[in-house]
């Protein structure tokens, strides 16, 4: 018999907590997101997330640990061998991933597989490196447009996008380029999560702009997930942001695009007032692409207080049969080195108006307790292939 008839899974994008034990071996020493962002904030306000006790998790500069949190809360480990944001989100859901997805960041793409796409799309390809969406337009969208080229370039994530304008371009011609693009890095060589159409508009540097019409083209998860289970049984799967690209669909029966994370926020706290019985799944981006990967703790730091204020709105509307719990999928620390994830442990935060108690469980060894707790709470049973046990007797 289910316990809770909604629960409200909110993943905020790269919010880790501290380093793994093995994160030196992917690079990463000595980082820690939240907390040093803490240690750059001046007067850091995030009162919500205190009270739900993400101070007792994380050594916070200038914030005290709350004497007695709000629910329950622990530490997770990340299990798969990766730092990825569909890495951590499938590990969530039960998927364990050995093998990581390949990133291209200090090199750009092989001259192979640029090769085997120019001749297949018929097109020159220009750029093939690490780019910010914006400045890769400013440098050579005027190239483009003049030539008929196609830009090529990737990011500090397992991704491939080409840009296209909507005009000269062509917004079908911009989808056929990526579907040849996704077939290719299918190769487990080049294996990379998503292949995005980034269509744009304008004529010109200082007037381009990207449209709405951006098309994901992602890996199918390699397994069965609980979002799957829940879909299967009947119960609603809503996904807020970035959700429905990552599981590309697999196990959703609503999906909703968010301009912002204050946007996705918003989206869930209008969710919370609707009825239905299953699970809304939240992906809010903006702390990993916009601050994370740009490495402005500040910027971070503030997007956090956005976000402890909408967080603020929706707990008074959980009911007694509702279940929030708040973690993340990586780490991406802004005051490290390059602009790469970071490998970290993560925050477990969990609260219903319902609980009796409160506490810290013990460290968990996988992101997957989230999906198996899910699915125990709707009376379900996880398949064999699937990673992650149940807390929830435990939320009390």
């Amino acid at each position: 018999m289910k316990k809770y008839k909604r629960i409200f899974t909110i993943v905020i994008d790269s919010l880790g907590i501290g380093a793994m034990e093995d994160s030196e071996q992917f690079g990463d020493k000595g980082v820690n997101t939240l907390g040093h962002i803490a240690e750059r904030m001046e007067d850091f306000q995030i009162p919500n997330l205190r009270k739900l006790g993400i101070a007792n998790l994380c050594s916070l500069s200038g914030l005290a640990p709350e004497e007695k949190p709000l629910g329950y809360r622990m530490v997770m480990r990340e299990m798969s061998n990766g730092k990825d944001t569909m890495t951590g989100h499938w590990e969530m859901m039960g998927i364990h991933t050995t093998k990581p997805f390949q990133t291209f960041t200090d090199t750009g793409f092989p001259p192979e597989l640029i090769k085997e796409l120019e001749e297949r799309t018929g097109r020159t390809v220009i750029g093939n490196k690490s780019a910010s969406g914006t400045e890769i337009l400013d440098e050579l969208a005027e190239e483009e447009i003049a030539t008929g080229h196609m830009i090529v370039y990737t990011s500090a994530d397992s991704v491939l996008q080409i840009c296209g304008n909507e005009e000269t371009f062509g917004l079908e011609e911009l989808y056929r380029c990526c579907e040849i693009a996704r077939e290719i890095t299918m190769k487990e060589e080049w294996r990379v999560g998503r292949v995005i159409a980034r269509p744009y508009v304008g004529k010109k540097k200082g007037e381009f702009v990207r449209t709405s019409n951006r098309h994901d083209y992602a890996l199918k998860p390699t397994g069965t997930t609980a979002l799957n289970i829940l879909k299967d049984h009947g119960y609603d799967v809503i996904s807020v942001g970035k959700i429905r690209d990552i599981f590309d669909g697999e196990g959703i029966t609503e999906s909703h695009k968010s301009k912002s994370s204050v946007h996705g926020m918003e989206q869930t706290i209008e969710l919370c007032k609707k009825d239905f019985s299953g699970l809304c799944f939240v992906n809010l981006v903006d702390f990993d692409a916009l601050w994370g990967h740009r490495r402005d703790p500040i910027g971070y730091g503030k997007e956090l207080e956005r976000f402890d204020e909408k967080l603020g709105e929706l707990l008074p509307l959980l009911g007694e049969d509702d279940l929030l719990m708040i973690t993340a999928d990586h780490g991406n620390d802004p005051t490290y080195t390059g602009t790469d994830h970071t490998r970290e442990k993560v925050p477990f935060l969990a609260y219903s108006p319902s609980m009796k108690g409160q506490g810290e469980l013990p460290e968990a060894e996988t992101f997957a307790v989230i999906g198996g707790t899910i699915l125990d709470n709707f009376g379900l049973k996880k398949e064999e292939n699937m990673i992650g046990d149940s807390v929830l007797e435990k939320l009390v």
